[in-house]
């Protein structure tokens, strides 16, 4: 995915390694206006990708679990860098994609221009995302305005929370009560992924756009994490609460251990919103496996449609550390942005022109509710016979001429006006399917006989 674009005087362009001494400054003055928490992990990950430089490009190169672990790219102009992107996908399937970070040289005015070159750069490049997610702090006021600005909307809101060694430690007195906790491998995947669909809003889901394979680990992927753990000096402890009633996973977590003392400790947590008991017992486990490793807090996250979480989080005593706002953008935003005119604008028979009819259409077989409307007054712009062929017209004259009125053509008698009144016939088919003329004795008795007044000269025997 090495998508080249240009916008105006600006060039974007992946990053090459000559751009890490202008790139990692921009991401730490991101970092800083967006959380200050995070500020450690960012220089970290930059220390990685400058020693590891060679090795993620080659992975870049073919698929596999690392392929996307540093797309970032730069805006470029005057042979000047002036902005930088990373992404990452979301899933396995890559149908979601996350905004890592964006940073900007410069002013408020050229970092909504040059992030936003940066944004539609990737949302153009990366076609098979169908939708982009990304997470801010709510009080980095410029972001907020970057990101409504290209579509992305509020998701959800989220709360980080720092549990400290010594609650750590009074949490792992407890004995948890778990005795259906059992350790996670790839014939659990089906049990997660119900349990993480059941955890979370369908408008969550739907953007999330997790399957099956997510929950699974392949042998590369786990060789791979097995280095990634040995050269970051981390150790990762996942399992779950199975419910043998309902034959379902009912609670998960994964906690990320330090062994150096370099970092803090970070875990995850999924539970069921039936089974909210499981809070204390989950974290009570987590901190008696924390009690192995050097004291360090335990870093967790809880959405606003967790309440019991955040609530119970609360009354031990856990410290908020930051709050951030969760935002997504669909695909259905670059196909209105591709539109000159808005669905909105467009009148229904320009829309449907294609389905007009060419011309009247044909009166299909009779139906019987047809024969006794007679009694109705028809339109009076309407023809009382309006039948498209000819064969029946030419067969209903011929019924009614002789050969010797057919050889000499006399002068049309005039008829009087009458009151416009529907004849008392239809034409229709019989059994065998042959056109008829249906007659309603009901509406022959209704209808007067119209006056016929011969023209002088004539006698009124030559017409009968």
């Amino acid at each position: 995915m090495t998508s080249v674009s240009q916008n105006s005087n600006s060039v974007i362009r992946p990053v090459q390694h000559q751009d890490l001494d202008i790139v990692e400054p921009l991401f730490v003055e991101a970092a800083i206006a967006d959380n200050h928490s995070n500020l450690d992990a960012v220089q970290r990950r930059l220390q990685q990708v400058r020693r590891w430089y060679g090795l993620f490009k080659f992975l870049s190169l073919f698929p596999n679990p690392f392929q996307y672990r540093f797309c970032a790219y730069v805006a470029e102009q005057d042979h000047q860098v002036r902005g930088v992107i990373q992404v990452s996908p979301f899933n396995r399937t890559r149908s979601t994609w996350r905004v890592e970070r964006v940073g900007v040289v410069e002013t408020e005015s050229q970092t909504q221009g040059t992030g936003s070159q940066l944004l539609r750069s990737c949302f153009e490049a990366i076609w098979e995302a169908r939708t982009w997610l990304l997470e801010v702090n709510v009080n980095n006021k410029t972001a907020l305005a970057l990101y409504r600005q290209n579509g992305f909307q509020p998701l959800a809101q989220l709360t980080h929370w720092a549990i400290a060694p010594e609650l750590l430690q009074e949490l792992a007195e407890r004995e948890p009560d778990l005795p259906n906790l059992l350790p996670v491998s790839n014939a659990d995947a089906q049990l997660l992924y119900q349990l993480d669909t059941a955890a979370m809003p369908p408008l969550v889901r739907q953007v999330f756009d997790r399957h099956l394979h997510d929950f699974k680990t392949s042998l590369f992927g786990a060789l791979l994490e097995g280095v990634k753990q040995w050269v970051n000096q981390t150790e990762v402890v996942s399992g779950y609460v199975f419910e043998p009633q309902r034959k379902a996973a009912i609670g998960y977590f994964q906690i990320q251990l330090c062994r150096d003392s370099s970092q803090n400790h970070v875990a995850q947590l999924t539970v069921h919103p039936a089974y909210t008991w499981l809070y204390p017992e989950l974290l009570s486990q987590m901190a008696r496996i924390a009690q192995d490793f050097p004291a360090q807090a335990l870093l967790l996250s809880s959405a606003d449609y967790q309440p019991e979480r955040e609530e119970y989080l609360e009354r031990i005593g856990a410290t908020r550390t930051e709050h951030t706002l969760m935002m997504s953008r669909s695909v259905w935003h670059k196909l209105r942005e591709a539109k000159p005119v808005s669905l909105e604008g467009l009148q229904l028979s320009d829309v449907l022109q294609g389905f007009q009819p060419a011309r009247k259409p044909v009166p299909g077989r009779m139906s019987l509710p047809n024969l006794w409307q007679g009694d109705k007054t028809p339109d009076s712009t309407e023809a009382p016979l309006a039948y498209s062929e000819a064969s029946d017209a030419e067969t209903a004259a011929g019924a009614l001429s002789t050969p010797e009125s057919s050889a000499v053509t006399p002068p049309s008698p005039t008829v009087s006006e009458a009151p416009a009144r529907k004849l008392g016939f239809s034409i229709g088919r019989n059994f065998w399917g042959k056109r008829r003329i249906f007659t309603s004795k009901k509406e022959l008795k209704l209808n007067p006989v119209p006056e016929i007044h011969f023209p002088q000269g004539h006698q009124n025997d030559s017409w009968c």
